[in-house]
């Protein structure tokens, strides 16, 4: 199994280009895996996009993937580093799953995720810190990703959170939670 990092944090925090950084830093063929889908009418999105596209190099292959995460992922050869950016827009994606069908989505994604040998950097969105969303979607979004990148941190080499302009590596600093906690999820 190659190493997986997850890198989370807040809106604009710096999160996607530490995982950059730690791309390049890797010496691999960098393949970046975006779950975003793009979309005309929105100006805004399409600016974040580009915004994106513009800061990865040339060499580095990009696909757009906001389903099929988990093919991807078990395509991924050896030799490679995934940055997979982002979870949340990755859940947003399934936010029309009912939840028997996203819990086997989840369940494919965590058991690839332990069998892939290349190296896989995952960026998620940190949720629930604030007020808890008034309308259902919102609620079962926040739910959902707060789930998942719970679950993915167990798995993980190594855990970094962006806040503030400064990168703490919670592996490091953090305890784990002990594992009949996180199955209760």
């Amino acid at each position: 199994m190659g190493k997986v990092i997850l890198i989370t944090g807040a809106a604009r925090s710096g999160k996607s280009e530490w995982a950059e950084y730690l791309a390049q830093q890797s010496g691999k063929q960098v393949v970046y895996v975006a779950t975003a889908t793009e979309n005309p009418d929105d100006p805004e999105w399409q600016k974040r996009i580009a915004v994106h596209q513009q800061r990865r190099p040339q060499t580095w292959v990009t696909l757009a993937v906001p389903r099929e995460l988990s093919a991807t992922l078990a395509d991924a050869k050896p030799q490679s580093c995934l940055l997979i950016d982002s979870l949340g827009t990755w859940v947003t994606n399934f936010l029309d799953e009912d939840e028997i069908s996203w819990q086997n989505t989840i369940a494919e994604f965590l058991d690839t995720v332990q069998l892939v040998a290349a190296d896989m950097l995952f960026v998620a969105e940190e949720v629930g810190w604030g007020v808890v969303p008034a309308y259902p979607i919102g609620r079962q979004f926040r739910d959902r990703l707060g789930a998942l990148v719970r679950k993915l941190g167990v798995v993980c080499d190594t855990v970094y959170l962006v806040a503030g302009g400064h990168v703490l590596n919670l592996s490091v600093l953090g305890t784990p939670l002990p594992t009949a906690i996180n199955e209760e999820l």
